[in-house]
C-alpha cells in the first residue's frame, strides 16, 4: 500500500487488489456484524462508502465508450 497526501483532508492511495479486497471485506463485516457499541454514523458512512465502491468498480469494469476514450483504450 501507498499512500500520497493530496491536500491536508484528501489522500491518494495504491493498493494491491488483496490489500483493497481486505479492507473491503472488514467494512463489508464490520456492517453486516457490527456490536451494539458501534455508532449508527459510522456504519452509515461505512455504507456510502462500500457503495461508493462497489459503484467504481462496476464502472471500471464496464466502461463506456467516453471512459475508453478517456483512458486511452
Amino acid at each position: 500500500m501507498q499512500l500520497e497526501r493530496i491536500r491536508p483532508t484528501v489522500l491518494r492511495g495504491k493498493f494491491h487488489t488483496y490489500e483493497l479486497a481486505a479492507l473491503t471485506a472488514a467494512a463489508r463485516y464490520l456492517v453486516d456484524a457490527a456490536p451494539n457499541n458501534v455508532p449508527a454514523e459510522s456504519l452509515d458512512q461505512l455504507r456510502r462508502l462500500l457503495a461508493d465502491y462497489d459503484e467504481q468498480l462496476h464502472d471500471l469494469s464496464n466502461p463506456t465508450p467516453e471512459d475508453r476514450h478517456r483512458r486511452g483504450t
